[in-house]
């Protein structure tokens, strides 16, 4: 299963399909070779990269990346090379959360120049990890200026636990957003004093968007499930521009959808338990399969 990544990461695709020289100091003999003259699965594993960055509003993040090298997708049964990225907030604090994972497939190459291009995909998405960061962070602090706004207006309840739990949690975000607001007030800037009753800033759940489990088991499944909604969506708009998709089928693959992300992201109550993990994710995939094989016929 591959991701996209022409379209949402041109450098990490051009930089898998651009030249790129012999592996400098590599010995050309001995070397773990199966019969058709692939490299050893064992040598198809770069080294990833730990790198702790600060945010423009302050908080410490750790970007982690990881080639988990040649593996069997669950769900298309296909063999990918699979770049992990995690990003925590908060590193090292007890308040510590990821906010930010994602798999990266590509085309299972076992050569030298393979995994040259594959160091050099880790460093391209430490870049995007950062920016991805800052947009959330952007985000988040519009929400929580909204909410701010809310308050001053109307003293709703729902709208002072918002930002009050920004706050616990981000408190350089909700510094930034009293900053921001002040200095509206100060220039006199229309609606920075107040808003509408129920305005928010942009939708999500809020809390930089989504929150994924810290421990390994159900963060891998949180990412499965991510990996099915993309590619279910990318057949199904394959299969709708070639007619082949009803009313139905349509409407159940976007409830299902919009049901999984609004249960990852926090909209709804979620527990992040084995069966309803499971059972999230095995609706999505019997769904892509059925996408599939219509586009298949």
């Amino acid at each position: 299963m591959l991701i996209e990544c022409d379209r949402i990461y041109p450098r990490v695709w051009r930089a898998l399909l651009g030249p790129s020289g012999p592996l400098e100091g590599a010995k050309q003999g001995g070397e773990r070779r199966d019969p058709s003259g692939r490299l050893d699965r064992k040598l198809c594993q770069v080294v990833g990269l730990n790198q702790n960055y600060v945010s423009a509003s302050g908080t410490l993040y750790h970007v982690q990346i990881e080639d988990l090298g040649p593996v069997v997708d669950r769900v298309s049964e296909a063999e990918v090379r699979r770049v992990n990225v995690i990003v925590y907030s908060n590193y090292g604090e007890p308040n510590a959360r990821i906010v930010h994972g994602h798999d990266h497939d590509f085309e299972d190459i076992r050569t030298h120049e393979h995994n040259l291009a594959i160091k050099r995909v880790i460093q391209d998405l430490a870049v995007d990890a950062r920016r991805i960061v800052e947009e959330k962070e952007q985000r988040e602090v519009m929400r929580i200026k909204a909410a701010l706004r809310e308050y001053y207006l109307t003293r709703n309840e729902e709208a002072k636990r918002e930002f009050e739990t920004a706050n616990a949690l981000y408190p350089f975000l909700f510094s930034r957003a009293w900053r921001e607001l002040k200095s509206e007030r100060e220039r006199g800037l229309p609606g920075a004093a107040a808003a509408a009753p129920g305005a928010t800033a942009a939708p999500g759940a809020g809390l930089l968007d989504m929150v994924y489990p810290l421990d390994n088991e159900p963060r891998e499944r949180v990412l499965e499930i991510e990996r099915i909604i993309v590619e279910l969506e990318r057949d199904l708009r394959r299969l709708v521009e070639a007619g082949g998709a009803d009313d139905i089928l349509v409407q159940t693959c976007r409830k299902l959808v919009a049901r999984a992300r609004d249960g990852l992201s926090g909209g709804a109550p979620l527990e992040f338990s084995a069966r309803r993990l499971e059972m999230t994710r095995n609706s999505l995939a019997t769904t892509w399969r059925q996408v599939r094989s219509r586009l298949r016929g």
